[in-house]
C-alpha cells in the first residue's frame, strides 16, 4: 500500500507509533516476556480444532511480522509498535479494515505495565483514530473489550468512544470464548480530531484545582489485530 496511510510514523510528544519491524524481535520479546502475567488474561489464544478444521499454531515473531506486513500492503491492516520516550513499550494494530459501504476497522493494543497510567495508550489510540479518519479514509473505528477489563475500558471512555453493546463469546481469549463490549466512533463525532479532544480533556483533568495529574489511565494490554482488551 504505497500511500500516505502506510508506511507512516505518528507522533505526539513522547508517544510514537511506527511500523513493526523484523529487527524489533529481541526488544519485542523482552517486553512481552516481562509482561507475561500482565498480558495473559487479555491475550488472544488459538481455539481447539474442530473435526473438519485445520490445526492452528501460534505464529513465530517473524511469521507474525510478515503476516502483518502483507496485510498492510493489501490495505487491510495498519500494524504499529508503540514507543514511549524512545523505547518500545507495546503494540497497536488497526485490523479488519473494510472498504465499500462500510469503511471501518477495529483497534487492538497492548502496553508495557511499567508505563501504564501515563496516558500512553489513550494518546496512541487517538493518534491512530485521527489517521484512520483523516488520511486512510475510514468512517468508523471500533474497539472490542472484555467487560472484566476495566482499565482498558477507561481508555476508550476517556476518549469518548460510544458503548454499543455486547458481543457474546466474540473472541478466543486466555483459553476460552469470551464476551466483548463494543465501543465505536465515527468521523462525524470528532470533527476537531480525537487527539485534540483528548488533549483538551486531559488539560482540564490536570489543573491544580482539580484532582492533580491523571492517574486513572492504567491500561491493561490487548492483542493487536483482535480487540482492545
Amino acid at each position: 500500500m504505497n500511500s500516505p496511510s502506510w508506511p507512516v510514523e505518528l507522533v505526539d510528544g513522547d508517544v510514537v507509533l511506527r511500523p513493526i519491524r523484523l529487527r524489533d524481535q529481541r526488544t519485542w520479546r523482552e517486553v512481552n516476556r516481562r509482561n507475561r502475567d500482565w498480558l495473559r488474561p487479555w491475550e488472544a489464544t488459538i481455539p481447539p480444532p474442530t473435526p473438519s478444521g485445520p490445526i492452528a499454531h501460534r505464529p513465530t515473531y517473524r511469521q507474525m511480522v510478515r503476516h502483518l506486513r502483507a496485510e498492510a500492503n493489501a490495505g487491510r491492516m495498519l500494524p504499529f509498535v508503540i514507543e514511549y520516550q524512545g523505547r518500545l513499550v507495546g503494540q497497536l494494530t488497526v485490523a479488519g479494515i473494510t472498504w465499500g459501504s462500510m469503511c471501518s476497522g477495529h483497534v487492538g493494543y497492548w502496553v508495557d505495565q511499567s508505563v501504564a497510567g501515563r496516558g500512553v495508550m489513550p494518546t496512541a489510540v487517538a493518534l491512530v483514530t485521527d489517521h484512520c479518519f483523516r488520511t486512510v479514509g475510514l468512517h468508523r473505528v471500533e474497539v472490542c473489550i472484555r467487560p472484566e477489563n476495566r482499565p482498558s475500558r477507561r481508555v476508550v471512555e476517556k476518549l469518548g468512544f460510544r458503548e454499543e453493546g455486547l458481543r457474546p463469546r466474540y473472541l478466543h481469549i486466555d483459553g476460552a470464548w469470551r464476551d466483548h463490549l463494543v465501543f465505536a466512533l465515527t468521523a462525524e463525532e470528532v470533527p476537531e480530531g480525537l487527539l485534540a479532544r483528548w488533549r483538551r480533556g486531559r488539560s482540564v483533568q490536570t489543573r491544580p484545582e482539580q484532582h492533580g495529574p491523571d492517574q486513572s489511565g492504567s491500561q491493561n494490554p490487548s492483542t493487536p489485530g483482535n480487540a482492545g482488551k
